[in-house]
């Protein structure tokens, strides 16, 4: 068994009269349990984003924020931040011509919103930034279809079709067996990106013989929504003002009810990491107050595209550059085998001192095994990294097998593991919260602002 495992078993197993305030067992897994069961359980249906659910997940989280004592962030009335969305939605189903006859199936991926006609160019290579046309079809083996798509100049290529092989099927699966659509804040307009359709093998072999054809798709049925969606914000004060600010986060939404009635419940993505964002509240408004103050925030849409995050950063509680660091908690509900015994990986860890400092003080912290995923890049914490603000995310596996499937549940948890891990990170934010000194950026560790 790893040593720091054995060290948290033997501080737990005390009485707590011999525990120091800094060791004592403020996180149990009956509380943990309680938190997910609501979080990923049936009333809230997946907690989609931007949903009706999700704004009742963020309640019940600032119910608890409430419960512990903690206050209304600064400027703020209440425990919750909302912010207003534009959606589009298809009501039915995607349809694609050439030569004015109809092609079979198009499996829409996602779309501008809007109808797409042009030339069909076949491209065969294996780079797709040297594909030019209107319409774009993918024919090169050996190349990740979607990756390859999402790097065509939108400037240039407005339509990229593709070959639905079963890993593209799986992954649109993945992303809530939907399309993805145009959300924006209200009033925005939507980033310019190439529309991408999938074809099965038969139907797409037979599109790639006609090179030159006139390639139209059209979307009936589209719909605009608009939608509101929420993040939970605590407050916990601290007894020097110019100490600066710790930031403890996770993103509250995940894919709701699929179209075929599948609940996606989440119970991994992101329940984990809102019940640990609650632990921690809980732990740390206990005992002496902490030299800095301490923000909790939960996030909304971040499965449709960072909203929550966005929406805190453009209309923060406190100043961007009062934030000391940014500790963002995402699926530490079951533990990757690469990892050593009982650790949660830190994305970006070799980038600052933060990981370092943590695991110093106990934090069952290590380097992220999965450097070429770019983690580091695709949570929460990056949109506050790029502004200079230290901030990563730890995870217990981030290629969780049940990642994005209606199998993310409760019970798929590793509950005792969780709350070990919750544990850990409580003695550590708490000396990060009394110290002095500050997490920095190791050279070329800052990523470049966007």
């Amino acid at each position: 068994m790893h040593k720091l495992n054995l060290f948290l078993i033997a501080t737990t197993a005390l009485p707590a009269a011999l525990l120091t305030p800094a060791q004592a067992q403020t996180v149990s897994e009956p509380s943990v349990r309680g938190h997910v069961s609501y979080l990923a359980g049936p009333a809230l249906r997946g907690r989609g984003s931007a949903t009706p659910d999700e704004a009742a997940a963020a309640a019940y989280v600032a119910a608890t924020f409430r419960g512990y004592g903690l206050q209304p962030a600064p400027g703020m009335t209440g425990y919750t931040q909302s912010a207003e969305i534009t959606a589009l939605k298809l009501t039915g189903p995607a349809q694609l011509t050439a030569n004015g006859t109809a092609v079979d199936a198009p499996l829409l991926f996602s779309s501008t919103g809007q109808a797409v006609s042009g030339k069909l160019s076949v491209f065969a290579g294996t780079d797709p930034k040297q594909a030019t046309g209107e319409v774009v079809m993918l024919t090169g083996t050996g190349i990740n279809p979607l990756r390859a798509a999402g790097a065509l100049d939108p400037a240039r290529t407005r339509l990229v079709i593709i070959r639905a092989t079963p890993e593209v099927r799986d992954y649109y699966q993945r992303i809530g067996g939907a399309p993805r659509l145009p959300r924006t804040f209200r009033g925005e307009a939507p980033s310019p990106r190439p529309t991408v359709v999938a074809l099965a093998d038969a139907v797409f072999d037979a599109l790639a013989a006609q090179g030159g054809a006139d390639i139209a798709l059209t979307l009936p049925g589209l719909v605009e929504q608009q939608l509101v969606t929420t993040n939970a914000i605590g407050w916990l004060p601290g007894t020097d003002p110019s100490a600066g600010v710790l930031l403890v986060s996770a993103h509250l939404d995940h894919l709701g009810v699929r179209p075929d009635g599948q609940v996606m419940y989440g119970a991994n993505d992101d329940a984990s990491g809102t019940a640990a964002v609650i632990e921690l509240a809980k732990a740390l408004s206990q005992g002496k107050k902490l030299r800095r103050s301490v923000l909790f925030v939960v996030y909304g849409s971040e499965e449709s595209g960072g909203f929550g995050a966005r929406k805190f950063i453009q209309s923060p509680p406190v100043p961007l550059d009062t934030l000391v660091a940014n500790l963002e908690i995402e699926m530490i509900g079951q533990q990757d085998p690469k990892l050593p015994a009982g650790t949660m990986m830190m994305t970006g860890f070799e980038r600052s001192t933060l990981g370092e400092t943590l695991k110093a003080h106990g934090a069952l912290v290590t380097a992220d095994p999965y450097p070429e995923q770019n983690f580091f890049q695709r949570s929460d914490n990056y949109a506050l990294a790029v502004k200079g603000i230290v901030a990563h995310t730890v995870s217990g596996w981030a290629v969780v097998p049940t990642y994005h499937t209606p199998e993310d549940t409760v019970e798929r948890l590793d509950l005792p593991f969780m709350t070990r891990a919750i544990q850990s990170l409580v003695a550590p934010l708490r000396s990060l919260a009394n110290s002095r000194a500050k997490p920095e950026w190791k050279p070329d560790g800052k990523p470049a602002a966007e």
